[in-house]
């Protein structure tokens, strides 16, 4: 897929994806400095992907590249899939050479990525998030209704809380995939929950909903996000999100242990299968997350200034 028309170079890819038209869709703009917010927030609506990114000059700066995140209604600190994405796109188009390691300079901070490869190409990337911060938890009725659930269809081993790595999310337990499916949150409810939280009253990220039943006995779980707070309805593969589940499974010792290794399935209900691979360990306290996947390279063009 090409568009022939002067103006902002670009790349689409896949993220999070086993094939190329899975996972969750990227844009990536290079050497976009020029754009000015207003510009990257016009060009991210009309790309109208969950978000869009613009690498912000192709020189590195204290060892990383300058990235911003947008999307179609607002600028966020960080982003998982965004983040393996570019980082793919920096090696393959700007650096164009095999390295072991990228690092990406976002509002949130820098995050590293790392690249595994696979007969000369990328094949699963590797980053590091942010130090976990964990916050309040509430109450399985309220959260029941700002799903359109019942409270029994909650997990009641686990608590409902908030965790973020940049961005913030409410973690729902769920006991099986019905319930995930039938899951339909009501914005103006949501929002109410969010509000209430010490983490997500700054910044509303969304809502990660799963449980361990899973579509193919290959995966470990089953995962629905849902960001009404930032303009997405569902985004079919959430690298931030599930670092905050990772974090939050190793913080209840979900695998008995205080580490885990899994395979996350998401996006199959909106017809985007994706795949997650979570690490996450708790050493002297602090727990490290890496999430994983596979970026699929769809097209490239140039984007009318």
């Amino acid at each position: 897929m090409r568009w022939v028309c002067r103006g902002v170079r670009f790349y689409l890819v896949d993220v999070f994806a086993e094939e190329p038209y899975a996972g969750n869709q990227l844009a990536v703009f290079r050497d976009a400095g020029g754009l000015g917010s207003a510009g990257m927030q016009k060009i991210a609506k009309e790309m109208h992907f969950s978000e869009t990114t613009f690498v912000t000059s192709e020189k590195p700066r204290l060892g990383g590249y300058d990235v911003r995140v947008f999307t179609p209604d607002t600028e966020v600190p960080f982003a998982g899939h965004p983040t393996l994405g570019t980082a793919y796109i920096v090696q393959s188009e700007i650096i164009g050479r095999q390295v072991p390691m990228i690092k990406l300079n976002l509002k949130v901070g820098q995050i590293p990525v790392t690249f595994t490869y696979k007969r000369g190409r990328a094949d699963v990337l590797w980053m590091r998030q942010k130090e976990p911060e964990f916050g309040d938890e509430f109450d399985r009725g309220t959260v029941a209704r700002a799903f359109g659930l019942h409270p029994s269809d909650l997990d009641e081993r686990l608590p409902v809380a908030e965790v973020s790595t940049g961005l913030p999310f409410i973690i729902v337990p769920l006991r099986s995939m019905n319930a995930v499916k039938r899951a339909r949150i009501d914005k103006a409810s949501f929002l109410a929950l969010a509000r209430d939280g010490r983490l997500t009253r700054k910044m509303a990220g969304g809502a990660l909903i799963y449980s361990p039943e899973t579509y193919h006995e290959e995966n470990d779980l089953n995962a629905r996000v849902l960001c009404p707070g930032v303009g997405v309805p569902e985004d079919p593969a959430t690298g931030s999100g599930n670092g905050c589940l990772a974090a939050y499974l190793v913080r209840n010792r979900y695998a008995g242990d205080d580490h885990i290794n899994l395979r996350v399935e998401q996006g199959y209900e909106i017809g985007r299968r994706s795949l997650l691979l979570l690490r996450a360990k708790e050493r002297s306290r602090r727990i490290e997350v890496d999430i994983g996947g596979s970026v699929q390279f769809v097209g490239r063009g140039e984007f009318p200034e």
